[in-house]
């Protein structure tokens, strides 16, 4: 028999879910809504959707890490900002096995693990953004100021600390609040917040993500990029060509991966204090483009190793040679591999001559 699941549309929200099963309060509604398609749309789409990401961001983002940590020196901010992104990135993408689990199966790895894992796709979502508006700022300065007399190492730890230190704190609450609880037959690793204070935390919590982890960094990027497009747009063609090119794809790319997520996110906030979604098909729908726009921000990670490093000549450059280096090696091993395989055969051809 199939499982049937019904959930009651109401005015305020108990559970927020990442993954599309909060339940919804209207007051003015005694509407049942089934969210078991939206459950099976998780089930299948977050899963395999972690997986590609995982793959492709482990691989481009440690590629950057082994660069700086064996090739590259830090010569400027830029270069600590790329390394600590690098490092964030990778941290948030070890914690996507946890959630396709728990989207897939349920949580199976206890309420310590849930916090701790909670808390560090925060951190490092949220550092990540704040790193590429350090990015785009130390840019701005190389541009269009003369370059500081202040030692590069000592100002970019001060900056990567603040940045660390803020994501921290706005991990506070995950940290706190996210707890493993019986949702839809399965284990769920959710917040869950006091039921007197549900509407006010979730809405503080929502807004404060949205304006640390996108609208300040989105911005600051807008703001040094178009400046320093306007003094690009003075250079030579061949140059300006290219540059510009650099700066709409950093700029197109934030805005198409981010700004969905960070819509749909605001107006679910807002549906919280005033119950904008009374129909049980929207309140399904948004459910689903949730996980879809989230996934979409998500995969940003994914992507900046090839916005903010592999563009660069001098990341070209090592690749190249890291290229070279793997080929080398792999023809030294097929080549060691030959001979001992020639010297076994002579051998055995020896002792059977030898036998007759």
């Amino acid at each position: 028999m199939e499982e049937k699941i019904n959930t009651t549309i109401r005015a305020t929200t108990e559970n927020y879910d990442e993954y599309g099963d909060t339940t919804f309060d209207y007051g003015n509604y005694e509407e049942l809504c089934e969210k078991k398609e939206v459950r099976q749309f998780a089930q299948i789409f977050l899963p395999a959707f972690y997986a590609v990401a995982f793959v492709i961001g482990v691989a481009g983002n440690s590629l950057v890490v082994a660069i700086y940590s064996y090739y590259k020196k830090m010569k400027s901010k830029t270069d600590v900002y790329l390394l600590n992104l690098a490092v964030a990135d990778l941290l948030l993408l070890f914690t996507l096995p946890f959630w396709a689990t728990n989207a897939a199966v349920g949580w199976q790895f206890g309420i310590f693990m849930c916090k701790i894992t909670s808390a560090l796709y925060t951190i490092n979502f949220s550092s990540g953004m704040q790193f590429l508006a350090c990015i785009s700022l130390d840019r701005y300065f190389a541009v269009t100021k003369a370059p500081s007399a202040q030692p590069v190492g000592k100002m970019g730890r001060v900056i990567c600390l603040f940045v660390w230190s803020t994501s921290m704190l706005l991990s506070i609450p995950d940290l706190y609040f996210s707890t493993v609880k019986e949702h839809n037959n399965k284990h769920a690793c959710l917040p869950v917040y006091p039921k007197d204070k549900v509407k006010q935390t979730t809405v503080l919590i929502q807004i404060l993500e949205i304006v640390f982890c996108f609208l300040l960094p989105f911005l600051v990027m807008v703001f040094c990029y178009a400046s320093m497009a306007k003094i690009v747009l003075k250079t030579p063609n061949i140059k300006r060509s290219r540059s510009l090119k650099v700066l709409l794809a950093v700029v197109g790319v934030f805005l198409v991966t981010q700004l969905p997520y960070n819509v749909i996110k605001f107006w679910r906030a807002i549906d919280i204090i005033y119950a904008l979604i009374t129909s049980c098909s929207m309140s399904r729908t948004i459910d689903i483009m949730i996980q879809v726009t989230e996934s979409l921000a998500l995969f940003h990670c994914c992507l900046n190793p090839v916005l903010y490093a592999f563009m660069g000549t001098t990341f070209k450059c090592y690749i190249s040679k890291i290229a070279k280096r793997c080929g080398s090696l792999r023809r030294q091993r097929i080549h060691s591999t030959e001979e001992f395989s020639m010297h076994s055969e002579n051998h055995v051809e020896e002792t059977s001559s030898f036998s007759i």
